[in-house]
């Protein structure tokens, strides 16, 4: 069941060095709050996951927590290359980092599979793809029934799957509305998820045609965390912040105004909150 904690206690408890972490949320709902307290913990070695790799993920590669990224697209949505990851592929700063990357197909398909237990997923993809000769992670099966010769991907099982969501309530089940990913998904393959919401409230009301629930059960911790995918934005609280997605492309460029930025804005409200 669901326990309502502080970000600071979810962190602590649920992300270790070493982990593979998913951090999932499609356009809106990226979980960056959360993001933002496993740089100020200073976790390292961390294998993330994530369809879409965004400014969270440049972030966290430009702070020094990764190890490696499995991924599917990366880029700062709108406006050009993430910096951070380009740095350390290109040139190994802060430290090197190894890449794997799926088509979009394919991690959704593994999401799903891992979500369902099984070990690896199946898909008509990668026909003509060039990924086959650098990912020795796509392979290929024959279906028994009909002869096919599929594409075959392991199943996305994390350590811990982060996501942000719009509300829970005070028993810990949690709503998400507007555009959905594969959330619920990482939440279900994950040994452990923590889930950060805009507010607790006493009944979710009535969901959106467009919405999922995910079940108390399901989740092992709920954190309060307002405004808690900013820049991104969520459904029906508050909107995207296009003007600091332009600003990251300058930002992330230069190594001296990454580490000023991460100090001003993500270590130093630590210290405010001591």
């Amino acid at each position: 069941m669901a326990e309502i904690i502080s970000l600071e206690e979810a962190i602590a408890s649920s992300v270790h060095d070493g982990d593979v972490v998913t951090m999932e949320g499609f356009t809106h709902l990226i979980p960056f709050a959360a993001g933002h307290e496993v740089i100020r913990q200073g976790r390292r070695d961390l294998t993330l996951i994530r369809m879409t790799p965004d400014l969270i993920y440049d972030q966290l590669i430009g702070a020094g927590c990764v190890k490696k990224l499995v991924f599917s697209w990366g880029g700062n949505p709108g406006v050009g290359s993430l910096h951070r990851l380009r740095d350390a592929v290109e040139q190994g700063w802060p430290r090197p980092i190894e890449i794997e990357e799926h088509s979009h197909a394919a991690m959704a398909s593994a999401f799903d599979a891992g979500a369902a237990n099984v070990p690896f997923a199946v898909l008509r993809g990668y026909a003509g793809s060039d990924l086959r000769d650098v990912n020795p992670n796509i392979s290929e099966v024959t279906c028994p029934f009909t002869g096919e010769v599929l594409a075959a991907v392991p199943a996305i099982n994390p350590d811990v799957s982060i996501v942000h969501a719009q509300r829970a309530d005070r028993a810990g089940n949690v709503l998400f509305e507007g555009i959905v990913g594969v959330q619920k998904e990482a939440v279900l393959a994950a040994k452990r998820s923590v889930v950060t919401v805009e507010e607790i409230v006493d009944d979710l009301a009535p969901p959106s045609p467009n919405s999922v629930v995910l079940p108390a059960w399901a989740i092992d911790q709920v954190a309060v965390a307002p405004r808690g995918a900013k820049p991104s934005y969520t459904h029906g609280y508050y909107d995207r912040d296009n003007a600091f997605y332009v600003q990251w492309d300058a930002i992330a460029r230069d190594r001296e105004r990454f580490q000023a930025w991460i100090d001003e804005h993500v270590l130093t409200a630590s210290q405010a909150r001591a």
